[in-house]
């Protein structure tokens, strides 16, 4: 009696899994994301109505060669950013005082609340990236500030790595 059991609990299981398991997301089926920046072009592969993620967003975003967003921050949600292809300039900071270039191959991380602004670096090329944030809302808190002409480089080194020569 009891194998009959653990047979019905794992039919059970193997159906629950089947439905609420991992999930396929093909590049071509991504969904277009309803808010978008002018110059932008956001899709949404994982989101809660997509996927059923609780606690992540993520998608992809291509950027138009010299576009770039207004100052911004995503309220108490982390961001990643991996750049595909081309050259993403960050700015951040109270006054967008910082700056930092990523390029193919690099992540960028975003901690919440920190005033940024995103651009593609690139005159020419178009700027392609995977993003994906800690939660499944799509939180953009626009901010009206004054931004130097000016910004600071930073070359942020972790406390394994050296900054290039």
């Amino acid at each position: 009696m009891a194998e009959q059991g653990n047979g019905e609990h794992a039919t059970a299981d193997a159906q629950h899994w089947r439905e609420h398991g991992v999930r396929v997301i093909k590049g071509d089926r991504l969904s277009p994301a309803a808010a978008t920046t002018p110059g932008m072009f956001r899709q949404v592969a994982i989101d809660h109505a997509r996927a059923g993620a609780q606690k992540l967003w993520a998608g992809t975003v291509t950027i138009h060669p010299d576009a770039k967003t207004g100052a911004h921050h995503h309220g108490a949600l982390e961001s990643v950013i991996y750049v595909i292809k081309g050259r993403a300039r960050m700015r951040w900071g109270a006054h967008l005082e910082f700056v930092a270039e990523a390029e193919a191959g690099d992540f960028i991380f975003v901690p919440p609340y920190v005033p940024h602004q995103e651009i593609n670096a690139s005159p020419d090329q178009s700027l392609e990236c995977v993003l994906v944030r800690s939660d499944n809302e799509s939180v953009v808190v626009n901010l009206d500030i004054a931004a130097v002409e000016q910004p600071e480089s930073v070359y942020w080194i972790d406390p394994i790595h050296q900054a290039p020569q």
